[in-house]
């Protein structure tokens, strides 16, 4: 795949997500795939990836918009970094964060999607961290 049509895939990928259509983004996904979510939690399998974005998509953490800063994309391994800017309200307070997305595909389908961010602690449960139980940081679901 050349590397123009790999930026433009990678941006039909991320669109999705923005225009809120879970249907759009399970279409990018090949059946072997997997996600691994922010706090390390792994989804297998297009059925599991569905279940781990459902939450995101039925509006569970607000209206999340998606700010894409850079992608890089080396078309020859198929991998893709995409950082980004999330913005949402929580408890009725406008907060962001910053992240990125390394993306690997196979032809036109992603297989692996792996998600890394820095949030800021009200984003998550904090009994774990203060019990010094990092491992056990999960997002909070609203």
């Amino acid at each position: 795949m050349e590397r123009a049509q790999l930026m433009e895939l990678t941006r039909e990928f991320l669109d999705a997500f923005n225009r809120n259509d879970l249907d759009a983004v399970m279409c990018f996904f090949a059946d072997g795939s997997f996600y691994e979510e922010i706090n390390g939690k792994r989804s297998a399998g297009k059925t599991a990836i569905r279940a781990a974005l459902t939450p995101q998509f039925q509006g569970a953490y607000g209206k999340m918009q998606f700010i894409y800063e850079d992608i890089f994309a080396d078309a020859e391994t198929g991998k893709v970094m995409a950082s980004w800017h999330c913005s949402l309200t929580v408890e009725g307070e406008p907060t962001s964060w910053r992240g990125l997305d390394i993306l690997r595909f196979v032809g036109d389908k992603v297989v692996q999607k792996l998600t890394y961010a820095k949030a800021k602690m009200p984003m998550l449960t904090t009994n774990a961290v203060t019990a010094g139980r990092v491992s056990d940081v999960t997002p909070v679901n609203r």
